[in-house]
């Protein structure tokens, strides 16, 4: 029996090569999967921004080596970000008692 956090490390590894796969090297996502990707499994996310270059200046921010490709590293350190500011608000509104 697997721990959460096994299953969460799981499923990260999961969903990017569900993305990177589908074109190019499978081992990074394109513009393009990381689009799908953004769409698909942080939508949420996506609708809160109102720039429609949210996409690129996201590409622009993770792709480290400046490949044009996002690599599973770079990936994670999307999902490391996102989830300390979720964190981080979480913790603001449980402190204001909301």
């Amino acid at each position: 029996m697997s721990s959460k956090l096994e299953d969460a490390m799981e499923a990260l590894i999961t969903v990017f090569h569900s993305y990177s796969s589908k074109e190019g090297d499978k081992y990074k996502l394109s513009k393009v999967e990381l689009k799908n990707l953004l769409q698909g499994e942080l939508s949420d996310c996506l609708a809160a921004s109102k720039d429609p270059l949210v996409v690129e200046k996201i590409m622009t921010d993770l792709d480290e080596n400046q490949d044009g490709e996002v690599d599973f590293q770079e990936f994670v350190v999307l999902v490391a970000a996102l989830t300390v500011a979720c964190n981080d608000f979480f913790v603001e509104c449980l402190k204001k008692g909301i």
